[in-house]
């Protein structure tokens, strides 16, 4: 991906909700909803002209590829042919979407349009006459809703960045920066104008986008435990923040290959799916499947497909042709490569007919669905001096976290790492070599800034990788992010270092949190 996507991506990388302003931003708001979440009908993949062979191989390549995969389900004519969750993420849990939330602001968009409130060649600057500028610009003037859609507001930079620094209103962030462009004539990938399409969808109604969403969307699709992150004005971010399941994604995905009907109701109108879906601007050029044009907050793809996606991998591919969608969750530098494994092993594998039954693949396929797992560091499960350091009482330096003291516990099971904060304690249980779910959603107490600063399930692995270092390897299952924290023991002096999953993922990043030095006492 260049330079504008690329851009979006490291700018989260350092911080998604903001370089140091975290504290400003409201929390997400869990919605847990009475309605009972309405799952797909299951199939057999020969039954509906997929290969087992097929999926068989892309989970191979999948598992041979070093892309942190989370989870995927394949669709076609509305029914699941293969679902699996790499342990330990799970069917159950949420997940972050990064930018595929876009592809859920642009369908509230739609149905504001559907319901005749809204029309996409109206004026920005209409929505906000409190937070204009003292002299709006010839091209700010003529910024339309369209314009926010399409990625084309003329802006020579990203305007997020912006708007997470602004102390007052975003929407007045947004409308201060300079347009560069007229609009409409120079595409660039532009969170900011998603959270626009928020705040005017706000404007009109009085309600966020998940409020808006909720009885429209959500609760017909049968989604709940849904959240969606807010800006400091209580606004959804709505160009990232929301968390949903996976099966939800392909719900969403499934819609749009409906053509907005949804058990026999008109969500979205036919002319609306194929315009936001559609080719609608020129994108990123000689930049592979994020070349091949934009829609409203989806791209094309390749082999006639289309998508919403999010940083890191978060996936909602739509192949109309084939009566297929699939939704993938993951971790990776190299989008482009996730989707290749995906075009080069599953799509050969959707013939036109019914395949004959293949009962021996499918028990393989089966096998290797539930045997998805990511990877463990592993050394040792003990080491001789281990029980020096059990259940001792470290006390810290001074640090970032105010932390207070710390214990480890050592089992046949596990490693229970505790530690004593200003606002309570914090306890996390790590399997040796094998990973443990953490029994509540917690909100982590050590976190890089920006990521990882909402409640999550955190599940855990241990092992010694030298006979004075532990390493616990963190899984925030509902964000998706990671931690790698090494803990080194010396005498009685003790060294808490932490590296987070997305710098890992860049050879030349550096993770800022100072590491924690401690003493044992007693």
């Amino acid at each position: 991906m260049q330079t504008s996507r690329r851009h979006f991506i490291k700018t989260a990388g350092a911080g998604l909700a903001g370089i140091g302003l975290l504290p400003v931003l409201r929390p997400f708001q869990q919605l847990s909803g009475s309605l009972i979440s309405t799952r797909f009908p299951r199939a057999l993949p020969e039954s509906l002209g997929i290969s087992s062979e097929g999926i068989l191989a892309f989970i191979n390549a999948a598992n041979a590829s070093g892309i942190s995969w989370h989870s995927f389900m394949l669709l076609r004519h509305g029914r699941v042919v293969a679902e699996g969750w790499w342990q330990p993420f799970a069917a159950d849990y949420v997940h972050s979407l990064y930018s595929l939330s876009k592809s859920f602001t642009s369908t509230a968009i739609g149905m504001l349009v559907k319901e005749g409130k809204l029309d996409i060649h109206q004026k920005v600057i209409s929505f906000f006459p409190k937070d204009l500028p003292e002299q709006p610009s010839a091209n700010l003037q003529q910024m339309t809703v369209k314009h926010l859609l399409t990625m084309n507001t003329g802006h020579g930079t990203d305007t997020l960045p912006f708007l997470w620094q602004a102390k007052g209103p975003w929407t007045q962030a947004f409308l201060a920066q300079p347009v560069a462009f007229e609009p409409g004539t120079h595409f660039l990938y532009n969170t900011g104008a998603t959270y626009m399409l928020g705040a005017i969808l706000y404007a009109i109604t009085g309600q966020t986008l998940q409020e808006y969403l909720a009885p429209r969307l959500f609760e017909p699709l049968g989604m709940t435990g849904y959240d969606w992150e807010k800006s400091p004005q209580g606004l959804n971010v709505a160009g990232y923040g929301l968390r949903v399941k996976t099966e939800d994604i392909a719900k969403l995905g499934q819609l749009y290959l409906q053509e907005g009907q949804w058990n026999g109701k008109e969500l979205l109108t036919k002319s609306w799916v194929k315009e936001a879906t559609g080719y609608q601007t020129s994108s990123q050029q000689g930049n592979g499947d994020w070349a091949q044009g934009y829609g409203y907050q989806f791209w094309q793809c390749r082999h006639g497909a289309f998508r919403g996606d999010g940083a890191y991998g978060q996936y909602c591919i739509v192949i109309p042709g084939k009566d297929v969608v699939l939704a993938v969750t993951s971790q990776t530098p190299d989008m482009q490569r996730s989707l290749d494994i995906m075009w080069e092993h599953l799509l050969p594998a959707i013939h036109d007919n019914p395949l004959p039954d293949n009962p021996s693949q499918q028990a393989t396929l089966q096998k290797a669905l539930e045997r998805l797992v990511l990877p463990v560091v592993t050394g040792a499960k003990s080491v001789p001096l281990i029980s020096r350091y059990q259940n001792k009482n470290w006390v810290p330096d001074n640090n970032d976290f105010n932390v207070t003291s710390m214990q480890f516990n050592f089992s046949d099971k596990g490693c229970t790492w505790t530690a004593k904060i200003a606002t309570g304690v914090t306890t996390l249980r790590c399997g040796w070599e094998k990973w443990v779910m953490n029994k509540d959603r917690q909100l982590y107490s050590f976190p890089e800034a920006g990521n990882n600063h909402a409640p999550t399930q955190v599940a855990g692995t241990a092992t010694w990788v030298n006979d004075h270092t532990l390493q616990l390897n963190l899984r925030f299952v509902e964000t998706f992010h990671g931690d790698k924290i090494r803990c080194t023991f010396e005498g009685d002096k003790l060294s808490v270092t932490f590296l987070d999953s997305i710098t890992e993922m860049n050879p030349t990043g550096t993770d800022k949190r100072k590491p924690l030095t401690a003493v044992m006492q007693g």
